[in-house]
């Protein structure tokens, strides 16, 4: 059987150390309570649309509306397992200057953070980098 190789996977980078600890929850409702409190109180600090800024790119804001639509096309089972990253994504973009890898497809960059939890727990965020600004795509665990 052959093993799937994603190319911009294969080198080793640089891993973020999160202090935050994954949303707790076995079901995604309850995962999904605990995530929209966190968004909530973004929102509340945010006029018009949430935003978080970003250390890597010099304290630009990364958006979240593509995010919730991008999970919300996915299975409840993969929205659990995403969203338990959800607090730790959030630290990882707003304090993280490690150097990601970086895609470009179509005139549209595609930015990958990578962190790990304490726990050993590995976990991807992606961003997307259009004309239209920088835009939170997704975030899952990564082996």
């Amino acid at each position: 059987m052959k093993s799937k190789i994603v190319p911009y996977l294969v080198k080793a980078k640089p891993l973020y150390l999160v202090k935050a600890k994954p949303l707790f929850g076995t079901s995604y409702r309850e995962v999904y309570k605990n995530a929209m409190v966190v968004y909530r109180e973004i929102e509340r600090r945010t006029k018009r649309k949430s935003y978080i800024r970003s250390a890597y790119f010099n304290k630009q804001k990364v958006f979240f509306d593509y995010f919730w639509q991008h999970l919300f096309q996915k299975n409840l089972k993969d929205r659990t397992r995403r969203l338990k990253f959800f607090i730790a994504t959030i630290e990882l973009i707003e304090k993280s200057e490690n150097k990601p890898s970086q895609r470009i497809v179509n005139k549209i960059e595609i930015y990958r953070f990578y962190g790990r939890i304490k726990n050993s727990s590995k976990f991807v965020a992606q961003i997307k980098k259009d004309g239209r600004g920088l835009h939170l795509m997704s975030c899952f665990p990564w082996e």
